[in-house]
């Protein structure tokens, strides 16, 4: 016990954690090198820079230059005794190198054969490992991740992965120093700083784009856009919030096919290109004199005057509030429906791009608010940046897998240039454009070829991940609750992976390559991190946990009729199955016609229920294996499917989807996959084991199946009820064309899980309008699994 006399402790107490928005220490300073991509920094005497390898097994190259361009490894107390392999290769491509620091050293003329590197880490690096460098005078530093292609028929495949630069300054930033800006997507035809607590207008063409960027983190900026035209015949039309809402059907437009912003009249003025954030605002006006005198601060600056002083000029009346777009303004509807507002999400440099669909006068503004968490009580400055029309750029939403990870934008499959002819119907799917259906067919007509013929699907968002090295099968045994030891080479495991609480952090499929190379593919890329951390935990100091998604993209063709089309297009060499000897999850490497074709590895996998193949190649040759999968199934009456009918499939046959069958709170009985947790077989310890044991002896919910009287459907989080309690919620929901009639998975008390109990589907507020429905078999599609042994 403390003695009451005992002195207080002078240790500092706590900070709030803000990972990714505050540097953790003045003066540190951290940077990325993307695979086969090239970072430079400009060091000063004194400052420390770090490469640490993330991942492990990445080779780096270093390289000093001076100001006058030659090599200056002496700068770092180093000799840099190696060509600089990537700074030559990138200075040589047509594109020439992103990074900024790095162009600008070309562009001043350096000589990129003359360049020299230290070459660091090696081909059995830990993950983790560092090396520190002290620079004894101004130079700059160049980073390279050097990589290539990663190949399919070696076991031992070593993807390249990204590095972390760390530095520290041996002059720290003062507070008061604003972040640097990005580099400007293209040169702008308007670069213009708006000053904390003020606005400015200006006027935008037709198809040019809109960059609004958050100079230093967690400020709001109200956006207004008004008809240029309908303001020349003396009407104004600008931004409607309702309007744009009804139609969008969400809060606020995000970029894909519901990124409009509409006017009055219905016409889009802007369309949302690129979304770095996430939330913004268009419930609430802009700030305004009312606001802050009801609060105690009459005469308080705000961005309502601000705007009526701007748009004055272009004959717009003023008025005491204004309607908009809040971009990075962090509002939401809590459970009793009541408006709250915290601190934005926007980081240093963060932005909102969007694309003029009409001439334009637009005002934003760099909100004063410094009452409230609206601003993180800091008001601070806004950018914007206008681009011509005749530049494009990619749409995309920004996605970071931890709050300290570098943001990564929408990407597109290697199958997109074949999916983008024949649908314009995609939505953001896990940082990938998918199509949720393709033109000319819609989700039932894909749902019947699938089940009477065969269907291709683009399934490369799922995220892989090569597990390496003599502790790769100790770290799956560890992590993951199926028996990883007794997973022989060319077969696949599906499996659960969970916490220390049971509660399920992804489900996923194991390939065993050889004795000490897995791979493992789930739907979260945070699985990586997960296996990573715990291989550093167990202390598993051989095994590398290497992100391969990049370098492998798949395809699934799924029914029927897929054996019969794929056999004359796949090649297996003779010491690997032949692709009609496959069995249910069993994979093999191949090739596409012959053994001088594309290089992929087919296995007998798929989220249908019908008999299917998932085919994995290197994205390069997305476009021809998409092709010679389409022309084998001309004849079979192939079809491409999209999200909308796989999800018809799955719930069909009882197949579970993250984040609406199962979570972190859910364990995998509550989920339905209790079949991957072999309690009494796996002798060996696993994570969550003891957890998973207690919640098996005495479970409270489970997964069960729902068919639903009438013709209405139940949908995702609906309410089930016996009587007036709540005892399940609904987790997927469909119409089935097969069984014709509505069905949904539902979680729900152990109680009334057996088949024939009647239940009721709550809508509206669960007690006001219910639909009668009863347990039934689970999975309700080929229960016995049948079809896809066949």
């Amino acid at each position: 016990m403390v003695s009451p006399l005992a002195p207080m402790s002078t240790s500092a107490p706590p900070r709030l954690l803000l990972p990714g928005l505050l540097p953790p220490e003045p003066g540190r300073e951290t940077y990325w090198v993307r695979p086969g991509g090239v970072t430079a920094v400009k060091l000063a005497p004194g400052d420390e820079i770090a490469v640490i390898d993330r991942q492990g097994r990445q080779r780096a190259e270093l390289s000093a230059v001076c100001p006058d361009g030659t090599a200056d490894g002496s700068a770092l107390g180093v000799a840099a005794d190696a060509p600089a392999s990537m700074l030559r290769a990138l200075a040589a491509s047509p594109a020439g190198p992103s990074d900024p620091v790095l162009a600008a050293l070309l562009h001043d003329g350096i000589d990129p054969q003359q360049l020299r590197a230290v070459r660091l880490f090696g081909e059995w690096s830990a993950a983790g490992e560092r090396h520190g460098f002290t620079a004894n005078r101004a130079t700059t530093v160049a980073v390279a991740a050097p990589g290539g292609r990663m190949r399919l028929d070696e076991a031992a495949a070593n993807p390249p992965s990204d590095l972390l630069l760390e530095l520290r300054r041996a002059t720290p930033q003062q507070a008061t120093e604003t972040p640097p800006l990005p580099e400007p997507l293209a040169e702008p035809v308007l670069d213009m700083r708006i000053d904390r607590a003020t606005a400015a207008s200006y006027a935008v063409k037709a198809g040019q784009y809109i960059q609004v960027l958050d100079v230093e983190g967690r400020q709001c900026s109200d956006f207004l856009a008004f008809h240029g035209h309908r303001l020349d015949e003396g009407v104004e039309r600008g931004l409607d919030a309702t309007m744009t809402r009804y139609f969008m059907g969400s809060a606020y437009p995000q970029p894909g096919l519901y990124g409009k912003f509409y006017d009055q009249d219905m016409q889009p003025l802007v369309e949302v290109v690129r979304d770095t954030v996430g939330r913004h605002d268009t419930f609430g006006p802009a700030c305004n004199p009312k606001y802050y005198a009801d609060l105690g601060y009459p005469g308080h600056v705000n961005c309502t005057d601000n705007f009526n002083a701007q748009l004055a000029p272009y004959g717009i009346a003023g008025r005491r509030g204004w309607p908009g777009l809040n971009l990075f303004y962090n509002t939401a509807f809590d459970a009793s429906s009541q408006l709250v507002f915290d601190e934005p999400w926007s980081r240093p440099g963060d932005y909102v791009l969007m694309r003029a669909a009409t001439d334009l006068v637009c005002a934003s503004s760099a909100c004063p608010d410094d009452i409230d968490p609206a601003n993180a009580w800091v008001p601070t400055d806004v950018h914007v940046r206008v681009y011509d029309a005749e530049r494009k750029f990619s749409m995309a939403i920004a996605h970071r897998v931890t709050p300290e990870s570098p943001a990564d934008l929408t990407q597109q499959t290697a199958f997109h240039p074949r999916t983008s002819a024949l649908t314009r119907q995609f939505t953001e799917y896990r940082g990938y454009w998918l199509p949720s259906s393709y033109d000319n067919h819609g989700a039932v007509e894909e749902y019947w070829a699938c089940r009477e013929r065969a269907a291709v699907m683009d399934l490369s968002p799922l995220r892989k991940f090569e597990v390496l090295g003599p502790d790769a099968e100790a770290l799956l045994q560890a992590c993951l609750t199926r028996n990883i030891r007794k997973l022989s080479h060319g077969q696949v495991s599906y499996s659960a992976m969970c916490n220390e609480t049971g509660g399920m952090i992804d489900d996923c499929t194991v390939f065993r390559l050889g004795d000490t190379n897995f791979r493992f593919v789930g739907g979260d890329p945070y699985d990586g991190v997960w296996l990573r951390d715990q291989a550093q935990r167990l202390g598993l100091d051989r095994v590398w946990v290497k992100h391969s998604t990049d370098q492998l993209h798949n395809i699934a063709v799924q029914g029927p009729a897929s054996r019969d089309l794929l056999t004359d297009i796949i090649w297996t060499p003779p010491t690997q199955p032949a692709f009609t000897d496959l069995t249910w999850f069993r994979f093999a490497i191949g090739r596409i016609g012959d053994h001088n074709g594309i290089p992929l590895v087919v296995s007998r996998t798929g989220y249908s229920g019908e008999l299917g193949y998932e085919l994995w190649c290197h994205p390069d040759d997305g476009p021809a294996l998409w092709d010679a999968v389409w022309e084998a199934g001309r004849p079979h009456g192939m079809l491409p499917i999209g999200l909308d009918a796989i999800d018809m499939l799955r719930i069909e046959s009882g197949l579970v989807f993250a984040g609406y069958d199962f979570s972190d709170q859910t364990d995998p009985y509550e989920a339905g996959i209790g079949f991957t947790v072999p309690l009494k077989t796996k002798e060996d310890d696993f994570i969550g084991r003891d957890a998973l044991l207690r919640r098996k002896a005495s479970p409270q919910r489970t997964l069960v199946g729902l068919e639903l009287a009438g013709n209405e459907p139940a949908a995702h989080g609906d309410c089930v009820h016996v009587g007036r309690s709540q005892v399940g919620v609904v987790t997927s929901a469909t119409r089935s064309p097969v069984l014709r009639s509505n069905i949904a998975l539902c979680r729900i008390a152990v109680e009334y899980s057996e088949i024939g109990t009647a239940v009721d589907v709550g809508k509206l507020d669960g007690h006001r309008k219910r639909i009668p429905a009863q347990v039934v078999r689970f999975p309700f599609y080929d229960p016995d699994k049948i079809r896809p042994r066949s």
